[in-house]
């Protein structure tokens, strides 16, 4: 019993908070992100997403382990795709466009959130410990939403700026890019593997971080 004890006593009980904070700010992005490209979808007319009961805050609904990893080392993820059927947008590119807009956009919006709830902390909470861990954790949410955000807006196919550019292309080269979209998810793993992307996107992220810093604060 007594070896059992020393074990916990032994845990770095800091740095398993920090991680379980780390892993609750994941989930909370990308669960967003999911959910609200698929509200998206359903205000357009889709209802596909609320059939596949992706209209929910229930993390496992939405979680892709790849990416939900990718999160957690690297601060910028993804989750499942969710299912849009493009058939029942009045306007199907538009559609498809703005379904994809909503999930980055929800993130960036998210972290303005978590930016104030530092900026209210900071003002008025009490000088302890757990306001400490408050706003380190609403501090690390700002920052995993703004690299969710703006990884997404990648303009590569499958991720959602690419849809947003996809909308301005004529008819045909839409549908043929639409169609070849999941070989995209093959260059984007490897541009991820061998850290292509790493020096634009940290630039991206702070700058994108930093801005909205100095306009809550």
């Amino acid at each position: 019993m007594g070896g059992f004890r020393d074990f916990f006593l032994s845990l770095d009980t800091a740095a398993m908070l920090s991680a379980a904070l780390r892993l609750t700010a994941v989930l909370l992005c990308l669960t967003v992100h999911e959910t609200c490209h698929g509200l998206a979808a359903y205000a357009l007319g889709d209802p596909t997403a609320k059939q596949a009961h992706r209209l929910s805050l229930n993390p496992l609904h939405h979680i892709d382990w790849f990416g939900l990893a990718a999160m957690l080392m690297l601060g910028f993820g993804w989750a499942k795709p969710v299912p849009v059927d493009m058939r029942y947008f009045k306007n199907p590119k538009r559609g498809m466009a703005l379904t994809a807009l909503a999930g980055p956009a929800s993130n960036l919006l998210f972290a303005l959130l978590a930016l104030l709830g530092c900026k209210a902390v900071y003002l008025y909470a009490p000088d302890t410990a757990v306001w400490g861990w408050v706003f380190s954790f609403l501090e690390l949410l700002a920052s995993l939403n703004v690299g969710l955000g703006v990884f997404n807006l990648i303009p590569l196919s499958p991720l959602d700026g690419s849809k947003v550019l996809f909308s301005v292309l004529p008819d045909a080269a839409y549908e043929k890019l639409m169609y070849y979209e999941r070989y995209g998810m093959f260059l984007l793993y490897a541009l991820i593997f061998y850290g292509a992307l790493d020096g634009f996107l940290g630039k991206a992220v702070s700058a994108m971080f930093n801005a909205m810093v100095h306009l809550i604060f």
